[in-house]
């Protein structure tokens, strides 16, 4: 048990730490060979935000614990805005950005509601996968199409500058030493929480929607609160819509697409239902903040209340298994 705890725990430290490096050395290689930093910005920094949720559900699925990789996707989307964005309006009330409300917002509700569509039947199928990633595929175009035409900046100051001042010899390294730390990480991450998911009897689907969700969006979390401490927190909201996004079109296939996978009811009754709720939550939140421009403290306490008292259902359900 001991392993398996420090396992798991050395899994999150090092996914977090690796995820940073390998999108710092796939950033910093891209630009080396002269792609633009819009491009950048839209596929490797946006999707490298979910690198961690994708090397998780992968090697969830290769080891037959694909519960563990769906409650991965759906526990990291509502972590994202109970947890990220609720702690990060505590920290400073969060500014809304205009251009936020006429893109990102209304994409992340469509994407919501296909990923809710293609789990209806309670199966995830390899068509199913597929119909995610042509989605993904359509939702980078979108996204670069209104980004260009808008000319803002999609990448962090601070992170945009350690990509500057990162050589092509240290970006080829990162980007090696990253992908094999990820990789490595992911596996002894799921090691560990399948192990004592198993030992107290608890699901695999429970522990991916709270201690391995938890653990995949500190990446998130840090970012967002240590921008907001910096007062570059008008980027939270716009970070965790993005991630989000890229959750359900790049992460929630991965399982599928290795293999057919079945959905326990409960998942879209109560998982995907809290997602759909929390998602649509946010946009009433944004839609009565709107005039003000920007998401109090109080939104963020009711966010983080909202979140505790999801936990608080799946602490019940469990220990009532």
């Amino acid at each position: 048990m001991l392993s398996a705890i420090a396992a798991l725990v050395a899994g999150l430290i090092i996914l977090v730490w690796s995820a940073d490096r390998f999108v710092i050395g796939a950033a910093a290689t891209a630009r080396s060979i002269g792609i633009s930093p819009l491009v950048i910005g839209l596929t490797i920094v946006s999707l490298g935000t979910s690198a961690p949720e994708m090397f998780v559900s992968a090697t969830a699925a290769l080891n037959d614990a694909g519960a563990l990789a769906v409650g991965n996707a759906l526990g990291s989307n509502i972590a994202n805005i109970g947890l990220v964005l609720g702690i990060t309006a505590l920290v400073s009330a969060i500014p809304l950005q205009k251009n936020l409300i006429k893109k990102e917002i209304p994409l992340l509700l469509l994407v919501t509601i296909i990923a809710g569509l293609v789990m209806y039947d309670l199966e995830l199928t390899q068509t199913d996968a597929a119909i995610l990633v042509v989605t993904l595929v359509i939702a980078v175009y979108l996204l670069f199409q209104q980004t260009s035409d808008s000319g803002e900046n999609i990448i962090d100051e601070d992170e945009q500058a350690a990509i500057d001042e990162t050589s092509t010899g240290w970006a080829i390294f990162w980007l090696i030493a990253g992908l094999v730390a990820l990789m490595v990480s992911s596996k002894m991450l799921v090691w560990g929480a399948t192990f004592i998911a198993q030992a107290f009897g608890v699901s695999e689907l429970v522990i991916g929607l709270t201690i391995v969700a938890i653990g995949t969006s500190l990446p998130e979390l840090a970012a967002s609160v240590a921008s907001a401490l910096k007062g570059h927190h008008d980027i939270a909201i716009g970070s965790v819509i993005g991630s989000n996004i890229f959750n359900m079109l790049a992460v929630l296939p991965i399982p599928a697409l290795l293999s057919p996978l079945a959905i326990d009811a409960v998942v879209l009754q109560r998982d995907y239902g809290t997602m759909l709720g929390i998602t649509l939550a946010l946009i009433a939140i944004i839609a009565l903040c709107y005039n003000k421009g920007k998401i109090s403290r109080g939104f963020g306490a009711l966010l983080l209340c909202g979140y505790a008292g999801y936990l608080g259902w799946l602490y019940k359900a469990s220990i009532s298994a």
